[in-house]
């Protein structure tokens, strides 16, 4: 059984730069059902379960590892002599963010969510439901079989150089696309770890954010992997990915003025979204020996019917503005081959079956 039966979701390692005096002891939290700013919190009990990740002592070390390479690597950085970004802390960075993509609470609790929204759309008994441990678990598995997915991406770490903070939350590491979620082509479809356009954030501390981007959709202005930004625009739009995605609480830092930090969610309160998932169910439509057609019905009781799929679609909030650093890369494309993948990475051609793939410009 673990020693540590207090499993954070997001680590102190990450927590403690945004805590008071980067002492990991005390954190000052935004509630953002409240809206009230809560001083001196105890940061050993944000975040956190008990035996989040369930009692297997393998896995605890496996995570624990991950996370001290990152906080090596986050005090590296964080250097004022480190200009270059290296291949190696680009990797740990990426990993890091996919792990914490992977596994929060909020992120286990929407899988639950949508597995046991099917079970009861296609009749299924008690026991095709998931509960959290379970979704956490899946998590785990797909980090350690997958952990490769974003590798491909560009990185970017971000210098802020305003006098507004990055902002952090109880589920920070962000999965966004800018091409999907503005682009009317892709409407009605959904993104994921390997869709083209993928943007993947994590604010680091008050003053330093990682960007992971397709360079095949965006650009990024920096040298050896380093970009600055002075437009508070750029940091607000940033900042609104968090009060976006979070579940409860936004970690702010300690200079960020409350009033302001109010105004800064009100901005943007009304793009949260109450759903972020929604079912589609179809029914068998045609079948000609080569390919099957299946045609959407509001619900499975509108027709009798043999055979069905049920598809997820995740949904996903938007901001109000996208940053103006991150820039249309000239002649962008992603792949598309036709079917309901959609439309992916360079990267990821390969490991898709089917039709061959094609180019799909970004309109840029």
């Amino acid at each position: 059984m673990p020693t540590n039966k207090n499993q954070h979701f997001v680590p102190r390692c990450y927590l403690r730069p945004f805590s008071h005096e980067e002492s990991g002891k005390a954190i000052r939290i935004f509630n953002i059902d409240r809206e009230q700013v809560i001083e001196g919190a105890a940061v050993k009990h944000q975040c956190s379960g008990s035996y989040f990740y369930g009692e297997d002592e393998k896995l605890e070390a496996a995570i624990q590892f991950i996370e001290q390479k990152y906080a090596d690597t986050l005090r590296r950085i964080r250097e004022p002599s480190y200009n270059k970004l290296g291949a190696d802390d680009e990797l740990i960075l990426k990993r890091f963010w996919l792990l914490q993509y992977l596994r929060t609470e909020a992120a286990s609790r929407r899988a639950v969510e949508m597995n046991n929204q099917v079970g009861k759309l296609i009749g299924a008994d008690s026991s095709f439901n998931l509960e959290i441990c379970d979704a956490v678990l899946m998590a785990m598995h797909a980090f350690a079989t997958e952990m490769d997915v974003i590798d491909d991406l560009r990185v970017c770490l971000l210098k802020n150089a305003t006098e507004i903070p990055f902002v952090t939350s109880d589920d920070p590491a962000i999965l966004a696309n800018r091409w999907f979620q503005t682009d009317g082509r892709h409407r009605g479809s959904t993104f994921g770890l390997g869709s083209a356009g993928a943007l993947a954030i994590l604010p680091l501390c008050k003053n330093l954010m990682l960007i992971a981007y397709d360079s095949d959709v965006y650009s990024i202005p920096k040298n050896a992997g380093i970009a600055k930004t002075k437009r508070e625009g750029d940091v607000q739009s940033l900042n609104q990915l968090q009060f976006l995605n979070c579940k409860a609480n936004i970690f702010p830092g300690q200079t960020y003025d409350a009033d302001a930090l109010r105004q800064s969610f009100q901005a943007c309160v009304d793009r949260r979204l109450e759903e972020r998932h929604v079912l589609h169910y179809s029914v068998l439509d045609q079948n000609n020996g080569d390919y099957k057609r299946y045609r959407v019905v509001d619900s499975p009781d509108d027709e009798d019917h043999q055979e069905a799929l049920v598809h997820s679609q995740t949904l996903h909030p938007s901001p109000q503005i996208w940053p103006l650093l991150l820039r249309w890369r000239k002649k962008g494309f992603g792949m598309v081959n036709g079917t309901g993948i959609g439309c992916v990475r360079r990267s990821q051609v390969d490991k898709r079956r089917g039709p061959p793939f094609e180019r799909m410009s970004t309109g840029h």
